[in-house]
């Protein structure tokens, strides 16, 4: 008897969706493409529970017949294309004819549609895959489709939903984009019977003002570029606009919606040293190219391209980018420097503030051993008291101007012999510094304004300072949070922050947390709040940026990592507040960082795990240098 048999169709139909339908978000990208090929001008879209409990779009588009509505709910039955050739030619959204069938194979699917020469229309309902039901209905011309109850025959993919906020923003940012794409539909978004926004002009800067604040397409450069081989348009975001992640980067290739590493890596190389370390600029571009130079059958998402000619298209892509920036002045708006001006004057001037724990009762370093031995390991440096003194002042004056490194100053304490090869953390306050006996200071100098270069008893170590005070600060926050510790400081001009819905939403899940972290928020209005009071590590000037990276990066986190609510507002705050590579840090601001970072319960790693210092001993140096 064979072995082999073939599935039946209701479980090949499941498996199939789960190529295709990998989240609610999935489901409304296939039905926005679907109306989008049926020439709609009017798209609405309504969801409740993040999409789990009901999906419904409604277009004013073609609608079907009978035979064609059967039909498009089986598998590989499509009007898009009729052979494996009209793929080079491919003008629709869809082609693959997997999406309805997949849909409502895990779902209650409903569908109802109407053309323009029929005076009644049809409703289609099916039951996780299986027509349940046939009737007549009235209606507009065009298509609605209802999906209920999604996942409710398959509990192990609903299970591995992630929460609603996720999912929401998810769904959330494929409408975005469509509605960026395709300006000329009129789009309407419902979520709990709430509208969140009715986009009836065409003009796509409008569009972005509505979902980006009022004047941000005023900081858009606008570029066109065109040739027989490839058409690019579109809009850059200044410098000052740059996010630290790249979900808003919007590449639309022929308008269809893509992930390309070549295009995102070229616009990053484009801005160059515009750009802060981690940070991505704003991008919505549009390019246009023959649809035979493209291959959009790499994957069930179709969210990945390929062209024929990559090297081609860079060639022609990466300098229309760059000109656009270069021939754009970058320099800094007056207003915004005499605004982040009037807000200094509300913070301590102290420059070691950024660097400083507050006082957390109960609080348990783990190195003191350690953090004692570098202190007190600078007496091994100098035979006489004033020796160390006379010698770091020479190297500050001699190194003042040496090449490739920033700042070159002597100061930092010192390392312990049984220093582990790679270490990392944060820092603590100078009650906790052990006093060095004889007034000597380790020397310490700053490389590229990224390492700090310290000399130990043993050799040398490297400090990444951005993880450094990573760590430093991620212990903070989880104390603060943990302890109640004051730890707000009020700002002279309240901030004025205006979230979009998926923001909001996560903004209330960690809004008490926020507040015990620092943060003195207060609601102004309908997902509009003002910031009356930060934590004293936010620099003035960023507060409003810093709230809204947080909100991104807790997401982020929350999407693909399992951690705890307040672990992961802590790592947010910290990511987010942490001094940058390519920031100069004074020498007291130096000596600060380190002292408090081996104060740190866990001074090994950062809170993402990286390493922050790295030892290099004589032994190894000697070797390398062929003396051993």
């Amino acid at each position: 008897m064979a072995k082999i048999a073939r599935l039946p169709e209701s479980v090949a139909n499941k498996i199939s969706a789960g190529e295709v339908v990998q989240r609610p978000a999935s489901v409304v990208k296939e039905l926005l493409e679907n109306s989008i090929d049926a020439g709609a001008s009017r798209i609405t879209l309504s969801i409740k529970d993040a999409g789990k409990e009901l999906i419904r779009i409604v277009d004013n588009g073609t609608g079907m017949l009978r035979a064609d509505a059967l039909l498009c709910v089986e598998r590989f039955a499509t009007s898009k294309i009729t052979g494996v050739d009209d793929l080079d030619s491919l003008h629709t959204l869809g082609f693959r004819g997997e999406a309805l069938p997949s849909i409502s194979s895990v779902s209650h699917f409903e569908l109802k549609t109407r053309t323009a020469k029929e005076t009644l229309g049809l409703k289609l309902r099916y039951e996780g895959g299986t027509l349940a039901e046939e009737s007549g209905v009235q209606g507009e011309q065009g298509t609605t489709i209802t999906v209920r109850n999604l996942f409710y025959n398959v509990p192990a993919r609903r299970k591995f939903l992630k929460s609603n906020a996720t999912e929401y923003s998810h769904i959330y940012e494929i409408v975005k984009s469509f509605s960026l794409a395709y300006p000329e539909i009129e789009w309407r978004m419902y979520s709990e019977d709430e509208e969140l926004f009715h986009l009836k002009s065409p003009n796509i800067l409008e569009r972005l003002n509505v979902f980006y604040g009022d004047d941000f397409a005023g900081s858009m450069i606008e570029l066109t570029e065109e040739n027989d081989y490839l058409s690019i348009k579109g809009f850059l975001g200044k410098p000052a606009m740059q996010k630290r992640k790249k979900l808003d980067q919007y590449f639309f290739v022929n308008r269809r919606l893509v992930q390309n590493r070549m295009l995102s890596q070229a616009v990053q190389q484009a801005y160059g040293d515009l750009l802060v370390e981690r940070q991505a600029p704003f991008v919505l571009l549009f390019l246009t190219i023959d649809p035979s130079r493209i291959d959009v059958n790499v994957h069930p998402a179709k969210l990945e391209i390929k062209f024929d000619d990559e090297r081609n298209v860079r060639n022609m892509f990466y300098p229309v980018i760059k000109r656009a920036i270069q021939l754009h002045d970058f320099a800094p708006d007056l207003a915004v420097t005499d605004r982040v001006n009037a807000h200094t004057t509300s913070y301590q001037s102290n420059s070691r503030r950024a660097f400083d724990f507050p006082d957390i009762p109960h609080r348990i370093s783990t190195t003191n051993d350690l953090y004692r031995s570098y202190r007190e390991g600078s007496q091994s440096f100098a035979s006489e008291p004033g020796e160390s003194s006379r010698y770091q002042a020479e190297m500050f004056t001699s190194n003042q101007s040496s090449a490739g490194v920033a700042a070159p100053e002597p100061e930092l304490r010192d390392a312990a012999a049984q220093f582990s090869p790679m270490l990392l953390s944060p820092i603590y306050s100078d009650e906790d510094v052990v006093p060095n006996p004889k007034g000597l200071e380790p020397k310490i100098w700053q490389l590229h304004n990224k390492y700090l270069i310290c000399q130990i008893k043993t050799g040398l170590m490297i400090i990444d300072q951005h993880v450094a005070h990573e760590r430093v600060l991620y212990e903070r926050a989880v104390d603060v949070m943990n302890h109640s510790v004051p730890n707000s400081q009020q700002l002279l001009f309240p901030q004025k922050v205006e979230f979009r819905a998926w923001e909001y939403e996560l903004f209330e899940e960690i809004r008490e947390d926020l507040y015990r972290l620092g943060f003195n928020l207060r609601l102004f209005g309908n997902k509009t709040i003002m910031i009356e009071g930060v934590p004293q590590d936010v620099k003035p000037g960023t507060e409003v940026t810093i709230l809204q990276d947080m909100i991104a990066e807790y997401q982020d986190n929350a999407s693909k990592l399992k951690l705890e609510k307040r672990d992961n507002l802590a790592k947010s705050y910290s990511c987010r507040n942490a001094i940058m590579a390519g920031q100069k840090l004074s020498l007291e601001e130096m000596r600060s960082l380190i002292d408090n970072l081996f104060a740190t319960r866990e001074p090994y790693s950062c809170p993402h795990g990286r390493p922050v210092i790295i030892k290099l001993s004589l032994d190894q140096l000697d070797r390398m240098f062929g003396r051993k």
